[in-house]
């Protein structure tokens, strides 16, 4: 991506602040500085420029209405003699902007909103709208959703992360609590990508297990870690569809656990202690490390002790990868992030007006997480693999070796 010197003049900040909808007018002002940078790389050449890398000409510009949470923006779209500039600007706002809108005029035709999220829609999509206008919506952003969550998932994925959240949803006449099912993965050329998305009633053994089904169904293969908390439900599947693979559990979540059961005078003092057997470069510095946390807190924090001793086998599952792939693989705080960016978005809506709503708003959401991520790699995997080599290598040569003998 290209990048571009944004600027404002010390004459125009003013004017701007002083008008009511200033954030949306300030947004305007810069994303019309975006399109003309745009088009400048387009051509080759600054505004009137004679020069012989020149692609083309100017032919004026016209006008164009982007509906954002700041307000409703005139942008003001360059174009040129032969047709050829395009932007990317609509197409990044439009799936995630209209998800967003969708959610809250379903919730305002459905009779369940408040006079926050009328207004609130309204400021978005104009003074009125119907069932008609929603369907409209609803219908333009299905199949670009669709698509993303139904893609093939052709690559190979040594490492998935997975983890779900809680949100409300309105059936019938009741409002209960769904899980939202998320996966992402790691490539073999190191990008990560958002492997699927996935509504079921509860964070069971059975929706794991069909959701697992689904990503092999759409490609997914070459598992060799998974990263996940420690729910029943979801390691028993993990374990069922990922023979082979390494079970991680999150380390930050072990954490959380460890304070729960904690006194609160102890609680900093076991933290310190816990995050040194986390970091630890081998199995034995673990070991003693582990050993010293059982000495010095059996007596006063002996629930954190009983919590420690269940988890440290597979908190440290991924100690013997090399350092730089244990560092961001040890918690699944990647996809926490993820959740989080859901939970802001999924805070203005709270209800959700039905499972179509609530995959639409959040697919939309990780399809544009996921072309931000294709932008850059994530790792670079070629001493993973050596260190596969060598480490798969070994036993087999041991068993010929037997073999033979």
């Amino acid at each position: 991506m290209a990048d571009y010197d944004l600027t404002l003049s010390r004459d125009a900040i003013p004017a701007l602040l002083d008008q009511p909808a200033a954030l949306g007018k300030l947004v305007e002002v810069i994303l019309n500085q975006v399109l003309e940078a745009q088009m400048r790389d387009h051509l080759g050449a600054e505004r009137y420029e004679r020069c012989e890398e020149r692609e083309g000409y100017r032919n004026g510009y016209r006008d164009r209405q982007l509906s954002t949470r700041v307000g409703s923006l005139v942008l003001r779209v360059p174009q040129t003699r032969d047709g050829s500039f395009s932007t990317d600007i609509f197409e990044r706002y439009r799936r995630s902007e209209q998800a967003f809108v969708v959610g809250l005029m379903e919730m305002v035709v459905n009779g369940v909103s408040t006079r926050k999220v009328t207004r609130i829609t309204e400021g978005l999509c104009g003074t009125s709208f119907s069932k008609s206008t929603v369907s409209r919506l609803t219908k333009a952003l299905n199949e670009p959703v669709a698509g993303f969550l139904n893609r093939r998932l052709d690559a190979a994925y040594p490492f998935i992360i997975v983890d779900a959240l809680f949100t409300k949803v309105r059936t019938d006449k009741s409002v209960v609590s769904k899980a939202l099912l998320i996966a992402s993965g790691i490539r073999a050329d190191g990008y990560r990508e958002i492997l699927g998305l996935s509504i079921g009633d509860s964070e069971s053994f059975a929706t794991w297990n069909e959701f697992f089904c689904g990503l092999k169904a759409r490609g997914l293969h070459g598992v060799d870690v998974a990263v996940s908390d420690n729910h029943s439900g979801l390691r028993e599947a993990i374990a069922k569809q990922f023979v082979g693979a390494t079970w991680q559990r999150c380390q930050f979540h072990v954490m959380k656990n460890l304070l729960d059961h904690a006194p609160k005078k102890e609680r900093e003092n076991v933290t310190a202690a816990a995050r040194l057997i986390f970091l630890a470069t081998d199995r034995k510095e673990a070991e003693r490390r582990y050993a010293e946390f059982m000495a010095r807190f059996v007596e006063t924090a002996p629930k954190s002790c009983v919590c420690l001793e269940g988890a440290f086998e597979d908190m440290l599952a991924i100690l013997p990868l090399p350092e730089k792939y244990r560092r961001r693989l040890r918690t699944s705080n990647m996809q926490e992030r993820l959740n989080e960016e859901i939970r802001r978005r999924e805070k203005v809506i709270r209800i959700f007006p039905n499972d179509a709503a609530a995959i639409r708003m959040v697919g939309a959401l990780l399809s544009e997480q996921n072309d931000e991520w294709l932008g850059r790699a994530y790792f670079d995997m070629t001493e993973y693999f050596e260190w596969k080599a060598t480490t798969v290598a070994k036993p087999a040569a041991v068993k010929r070796d037997r073999r033979a003998a």
